[in-house]
């Protein structure tokens, strides 16, 4: 039986207690559902509450070898079909979890992304990349916090690991074969984006040392300091990103790109169904970002009971 007006369902232990704040001191009637030891009746298993707010994060399979991915997926779809309203449902999770979708979504929307193959066998990454060119990155399909990215400089660099087996390995065994942008300024841009529309963005400083760019504290590598700024877009970067969010379902979500330094573009390589909002907003954004959020939410739960 539903207990609360939201549930929330996540897998991370500590990347939601803001929001949990948030939503305490406004008051709103909701119940969390952790996604470890969950289990769902096909014939029965009501939604917990009539508004769901998916939060599984594609990294999840980082912190358990028996993550909750596509099995969420199904039980959204199942919550969904009894009745409850699902914010970043099962469609928006399956272009979140696959990049290679992404990326055809985004050329379809006239968005320009980074040189891009695709390719199911690891024996292949090497044929993909010679009609790349180097330096390229090779990419795990299913990612998250920077998982699963390699950058190989050479094509005997990248050969001597196809031969070790030390290529990147994603759990739905695709990989990504993508041309190596050169960030201008040295900075990736986040947007993220509420109800489809633009909320802020950040500039996030890149350099040698990893790929994990994830903006908030509990994802950041130990002894790595981000240097993050708020920053305002141009329209055309806004438009395009609410129009990518907009385009693959997702309620609540970021968007990523970077200004390609050879030419000046802005190649957009990553969708983000799952938003960790900046750390210390109050210092980067001059606002909390959550504040917005629980108003959101707070929205679809009178919505969903006037229904």
């Amino acid at each position: 039986m539903m207990t609360a007006s939201l549930a929330i369902l996540y897998e991370h232990p500590a990347w939601f207690e803001p929001l949990f704040a948030a939503l305490d001191r406004r008051g709103v009637d909701f119940v969390k559902v952790h996604s470890s030891d969950h289990r769902f009746d096909p014939a029965g298993s009501p939604p917990p509450a009539p508004l769901i707010f998916n939060r599984v994060a594609m990294s999840s399979f980082l912190r358990d070898a028996d993550h909750s991915i596509f099995y969420t997926m199904a039980l959204l779809d199942h919550w969904r079909g009894a009745g409850a309203r699902v914010i970043n449902g099962p469609e928006a999770m399956a272009i979140d979890a696959s990049k290679a979708r992404q990326l055809s979504l985004i050329e379809r929307l006239g968005f320009a992304t980074p040189r891009t193959r695709a390719v199911h066998r690891a024996r292949d990454v090497v044929a993909a990349a010679q009609e790349i060119g180097f330096p390229l990155l090779v990419k795990a399909n299913v990612g998250g916090s920077g998982a699963g990215i390699t950058r190989f400089s050479s094509l005997a660099e990248l050969e001597a690991a196809a031969a070790d087996t030390m290529l990147p390995t994603s759990i739905d065994n695709v990989l990504l074969v993508q041309a190596y942008a050169t960030a201008r300024g040295g900075k990736i841009t986040r947007v993220e984006t509420l109800a489809g529309k633009f909320l802020y963005a950040i500039d996030i400083n890149v350099d040698d040392s990893g790929f994990d760019l994830c903006p908030a504290d509990a994802c950041q590598i130990p002894g790595r300091s981000l240097t993050m700024t708020s920053v305002t877009p141009p329209a055309e970067q806004i438009a395009a990103a609410e129009a990518i969010v907009q385009a693959a379902g997702i309620d609540i979500g970021g968007v990523e790109y970077v200004i390609d330094d050879a030419d000046g573009m802005a190649r957009f390589y990553d969708i983000n169904g799952l938003s960790n909002f900046v750390a210390k907003p109050l210092d980067v954004l001059g606002w909390d970002p959550h504040e917005r959020l629980v108003d959101h939410l707070e929205t679809l739960i009178r919505q969903k009971e006037i229904a």
